[in-house]
């Protein structure tokens, strides 16, 4: 209790009790955590889908490949899982990712090729669901 200076009376001070100032900092900590674990898991997925991101440009940077060569050629012959035409080209392949292609002759109609390449990315030892792209390759 403090006295008025100008009436000369006890006055009852009003502030914060120790108890109260505790209880808002534990208030305040949870909310910070709570905080920081959304930016955790913000910051794993946006590197998730960096990654996916990578496997879909290399993915498509493969077909094209394969697309721009002649009809004809020896590697647009029929077969599954074939190793990736141009390994090493593209500057995002740092060995997370495993390409392959397939090419089906006569489909889906006579004259045209079906070219579908393949994108694995194991990371960790995890592997992650495979990133497909597919494409028609007519005979003009």
């Amino acid at each position: 209790m403090g006295v008025d200076q100008s009436t000369g009376q006890k006055t009852r001070e009003r502030g914060f009790t120790l108890i109260e100032v505790i209880v808002a900092i534990s208030i305040l900590t949870v909310g910070l955590l709570a905080v920081a674990k959304m930016q955790t898991a913000a910051i794993q997925g946006n590197f998730f889908a960096y990654r996916t991101s990578q496997a879909t440009t290399l993915a498509q940077d493969r077909l094209e490949y394969l697309l721009a060569l002649p009809y004809g050629d020896a590697l647009l012959q029929d077969g599954d899982d074939q190793a990736d035409p141009a390994q090493g080209t593209h500057p995002v392949d740092t060995g997370l990712y495993a390409i392959t292609y397939n090419v089906a002759v006569d489909s889906p109609i006579a004259g045209a090729k079906r070219i579908t390449v393949r994108v694995v990315r194991t990371e960790k030892g995890v592997t992650r669901p495979p990133i497909e792209l597919t494409c028609v390759k007519v005979d003009v």
